[in-house]
């Protein structure tokens, strides 16, 4: 069974940081591309990066250049260091692994 389990959300003002942590397991990690995915209220759930069992990474459009997505196959974790954060950033980020999703964590970008 395919366990998900994200960490590392919060409230940051805008320009602030947050790292978000994801660990999997019951799966073979280092074979599988893991990805962060996020959902505002109202909107549909949407892709924010991606990472392939061999490192290519591809992001969204909208964070490129300020998120970057990271994997230790050793622990089994991938991270998402968000800089220089948005409002518009704000919403519920989910990691998925295989075809599992974790219950996400919250980020929320506000003064």
């Amino acid at each position: 069974q395919v366990q998900v389990v994200e960490s590392g959300g919060g409230l940051v003002q805008p320009g602030g940081s947050l790292r978000l942590s994801c660990a999997a397991s019951g799966i073979i990690f280092r074979l599988y591309t893991m990805g962060w995915y996020r959902q505002a209220p109202g909107k549909q759930r949407e892709l924010v990066a991606t990472i392939a069992s061999g490192g290519t990474t591809i992001y969204a459009d909208s964070v490129k250049g300020r998120f970057t997505i990271d994997r230790d196959n050793a622990k089994s974790t991938v991270t998402l260091q968000m800089n220089s954060l948005k409002s518009e950033d704000t919403a519920r980020y989910y990691c998925r692994a295989a075809m599992s999703w974790g219950q996400g964590t919250q980020v929320t970008v506000s003064s």
